[in-house]
């Protein structure tokens, strides 16, 4: 049976020691080895989790929004406590979500880089792979928003620590009680249909 695990992202970039600092604040990510041209990091005991490339040569993409390639990679946090006081931590540094989602399954926060690439930060909702991949396979409501409802963390993080109950909060976000005050769709880095 073939079931590699994921092991490292290598990201190019222009701007190397951003990214390393970004990386160090969103994922706790430390630098094992760097040179002028590359550096690996890792989060845990593994050599790398997230490598990147500044080779000459490289530049930004302008039309990044319009061309394939990967949306986004994500981490996951052990609860949503973890995933609250996380975003409470990176918001006290000025790092905000570019954009929130309750898909359901999870709830997750879309950080963007500082090459614009996207990260996300989240925490299953039924803290068990079984149940929660049987949710999504079997679910009306998965079928019906696969993408998930938009909400607004600062409101959410607000109410949890107010004293809210994660399966209110839960309730409460997948049902639009909490969408961002701005009314419209935030940039979630594709073309707009």
């Amino acid at each position: 049976m073939i079931k590699p695990k994921l092991h490292h992202v290598t990201l190019k970039t222009t701007r190397l020691n951003e990214m390393i600092a970004w990386y160090a604040l969103v994922t706790g990510a430390q630098v094992n080895f760097k040179d002028d041209t590359a550096a690996w990091t890792s989060n845990d005991e593994a050599n790398h989790r997230i490598a990147f490339l500044a080779v000459p040569g490289l530049q930004d993409d302008p039309h990044k929004t319009f061309h394939n390639g990967m949306h986004h990679c994500a981490f996951e946090y052990d609860s949503f406590a973890d995933l609250m006081n996380s975003f409470d931590r990176m918001r006290k540094e000025g790092v905000e979500p570019a954009f929130s989602l309750d898909h359901g399954l999870t709830i997750s926060l879309y950080y963007r880089d500082p090459e614009g690439n996207f990260v996300e930060l989240q925490c299953d909702c039924f803290s068990d792979w079984k149940r929660s991949s049987e949710w999504m396979r079997t679910s009306p409501d998965f079928a019906h928003n696969p993408i998930g409802t938009f909400f607004d963390p600062a409101k959410v993080f607000d109410a949890f620590k107010g004293g809210a109950d994660f399966d209110t909060l839960h309730k409460a976000m997948r049902g639009g009680e909490y969408l961002p005050a701005s009314g419209k769709l935030p940039d979630i880095g594709l073309p707009a249909p």
